[in-house]
C-alpha cells in the first residue's frame, strides 16, 4: 500500500511538471496573443464610445470566424502529438503538411465572408452607423487572416513536439509592435493618414504577418525541428490523413463555433438594448477573454499531453493529465473572480473615463456584467480544459452535442427568456451564460472521466473491449481507434 502511494505521488508530480512545462509558455503566448484584441479594445475607447461599440461588432465577428478555423486546425496538432507520442517521426511531417493544406483550403472562403459580413450585421438589426464603422475594421484586418491561420498551425505543431517556448518571444515583440502600429495608424502619425478604427484593423493584420514570418523562420533554423523534416511538409499530401484530420477538425469547428457563436449572438442581442449596453458588454467580454486565455493556454497543453499519452496507449496517464490541469486552473480563476467582484470600477476605468458624466450608464452596466462574468469565467475555464482533454482523445461527436445543448439550449435559450420574456434586461443574457457554462463544465468533465476509465479498463480486461468499442461508436469518439 505504501509503495503504491509513493508511486502515485511520483507519477502525479511528474505529470504536474510535464503539464507545467507545456502550459507555462503556452499560457504566456496565449495571454500575449489575447493582448492584441484587448489592446485594440482599449485603444478603440480612445476614439469615442461609438468606435468602441462598432469595434465590438467587428472584433467579435473576426475572432469568431478565426477561432472556428483554429479549432478545425487543432486536429492537425492532435495528430502530430499522437505521432510524437508513438515515436513515429515520419508521420509528424505528414500530419503537419495536411494541417497546412487544410488551412489553405479554408482561407479564401472565410475571407470572403469577413469582407461581406456587414450585410449580415444589418440583417441582425444593428444600427447602420455602427455597421458601417465596423465594416472599415473588418475590411482591413481581413488581410491578416492567412497569416493568423499559418501561425496557428505552427503553434499546434511546436506544442505537440514539446517546443512552444520560442512562440513567447515572438508574441512579446508582436504585442509591443501592435501598440505602436495602432497609435500611428489610428491618429495618423509620422505622415500616415488618420485611419481611426480601420487603422486598428490594419495594425493587427500587419502583426499577424510579422508573427507568422518570425515563427516560420525560427522553425526552419532551429536544430530541434530538423529531424522532423517539417520543410518537406507541403510535399507530402496524404489523402487519408487529410480526410481524417478534416473529419476530426470539422466537429471541433462545430463545437467551438457553438461556443463562440453564443457570445456572438449575445453581442448582437446586446445591440438591441442600445449603444451604451453594447459598449458595456464589449468591456466585459474583452476583459473576460483576456483572463480566459490562461485556461485556453492550459487546454492547449492538456490536449497535447493527452494526445501524446494516447499515442503511447497510456490512457490512465491521459486521465491523470486531464484532471491535473483542471486542478491547476481552479485556484487561478477563483482569485480572478474575487478581483471582478471587488474592483470592477478599476477594470472599467481601463477602457473609459469613469469620471465623465457621459459614460455613467456604460460604467453602471459594465459593473453589473462583470459580477456575472466572474462566475462565467470559472465554469468556462473548467469546461475548456475538459474539452481540450477530449480533443486529445479525438473524441468529437458527443462533445459537440453537449456544447450545443449547454450553450444554445440552456445558455442562450435561458438567457433570452430571462432578458426578454421575464423582462430582466441585458443582465439576463449574462445569467443565461452562467447556467449554460455550468452545464457544459459538468457534462464534458464527466465525459472525459467516463471515456478514460472505460477505455483504460478495456486495455487491461480483454472481455471489456467489446463494451468499450460500443461506447466509442455510440458516443462518437471521432476517429478514435482502440
Amino acid at each position: 500500500m505504501e509503495l503504491t502511494s509513493k508511486k502515485f505521488k511520483s507519477e502525479l508530480i511528474l505529470e504536474i511538471q510535464a503539464c507545467l512545462q507545456l502550459a507555462v509558455p503556452l499560457v504566456i503566448t496565449q495571454i500575449l496573443e489575447a493582448g492584441i484584441p484587448l489592446l485594440d479594445g482599449v485603444m478603440m475607447g480612445l476614439l469615442n464610445s461609438q468606435a468602441l461599440a462598432a469595434g465590438a461588432l467587428g472584433a467579435v465577428t473576426f475572432s469568431t470566424l478565426a477561432s472556428v478555423c483554429r479549432s478545425v486546425l487543432s486536429a492537425a496538432g492532435v495528430s502530430v502529438a499522437n505521432a510524437f507520442g508513438a515515436g513515429k517521426i515520419d508521420q509528424v511531417s505528414r500530419a503537419t503538411g495536411q494541417g497546412i493544406w487544410l488551412a489553405v483550403t479554408m482561407c479564401l472562403p472565410v475571407m470572403f465572408v469577413i469582407w461581406h459580413f456587414d450585410s449580415i450585421l444589418l440583417l441582425t438589426g444593428q444600427e447602420e452607423s455602427n455597421v458601417l464603422l465596423a465594416q472599415t475594421y473588418l475590411r482591413s484586418i481581413v488581410w491578416g487572416f492567412p497569416a493568423a491561420l499559418g501561425f496557428c498551425i505552427l503553434k499546434e505543431v511546436s506544442s505537440a513536439l514539446n517546443r512552444p517556448q520560442f512562440l513567447t518571444v515572438i508574441t512579446v515583440v508582436g504585442l509591443l509592435s501592435n501598440a505602436a502600429a495602432n497609435y500611428v495608424l489610428m491618429f495618423g502619425k509620422f505622415g500616415f493618414p488618420v485611419l481611426g478604427l480601420a487603422g486598428i484593423g490594419w495594425a493587427s493584420a500587419l502583426i499577424f504577418w510579422l508573427n507568422f514570418i518570425a515563427a516560420t523562420s525560427w522553425i526552419c533554423f532551429d536544430n530541434y525541428f530538423k529531424k522532423y523534416q517539417l520543410d518537406c511538409a507541403l510535399h507530402q499530401f496524404d489523402k487519408d490523413m487529410f480526410i481524417d484530420i478534416f473529419q476530426t477538425g470539422w466537429f471541433l469547428g462545430l463545437q467551438y463555433g457553438a461556443e463562440i457563436g453564443v457570445f456572438t449572438v449575445t453581442a448582437l442581442l446586446m445591440g438591441w438594448f442600445g449603444t451604451e449596453t453594447l459598449a458595456a458588454h464589449e468591456i466585459t467580454v474583452e476583459t473576460e477573454s483576456f483572463v480566459e486565455t490562461v485556461s485556453i493556454g492550459i487546454s492547449y497543453a492538456v490536449t497535447m499531453r493527452v494526445g501524446q499519452l494516447r499515442g503511447q496507449n497510456d490512457l490512465k496517464g491521459a486521465s491523470r493529465a486531464g484532471f491535473v490541469c483542471i486542478a491547476l486552473i481552479t485556484p487561478v480563476v477563483s482569485i480572478v473572480a474575487l478581483i471582478f467582484w471587488l474592483f470592477p470600477n478599476y477594470i472599467v476605468a481601463m477602457y473609459l473615463d469613469t469620471s465623465n458624466l457621459d459614460n455613467i450608464e456604460i460604467v453602471k452596466t459594465a459593473i453589473s456584467f462583470l459580477a456575472a462574468g466572474a462566475i462565467v469565467q470559472i465554469f468556462y475555464s473548467i469546461q475548456t480544459i475538459a474539452a481540450g482533454a477530449l480533443i486529445g482523445l479525438k473524441d468529437t461527436k458527443v462533445p459537440v452535442l453537449i456544447t450545443m445543448f449547454a450553450y444554445w439550449g440552456v445558455g442562450l435559450g435561458g438567457g433570452y427568456l430571462m432578458a426578454f420574456t421575464f423582462g430582466w434586461g441585458a443582465i439576463g443574457l449574462w445569467l443565461g451564460l452562467v447556467l449554460g457554462l455550468l452545464m457544459g463544465a459538468v457534462l464534458l468533465t464527466w465525459r472525459f472521466y467516463l471515456l478514460t476509465t472505460e477505455l483504460s479498463y478495456s486495455r487491461q480486461q480483454p472481455h471489456a473491449v467489446l463494451f468499450a468499442e460500443r461506447l466509442v461508436e455510440k458516443g462518437g469518439a471521432g476517429s478514435m481507434s482502440l
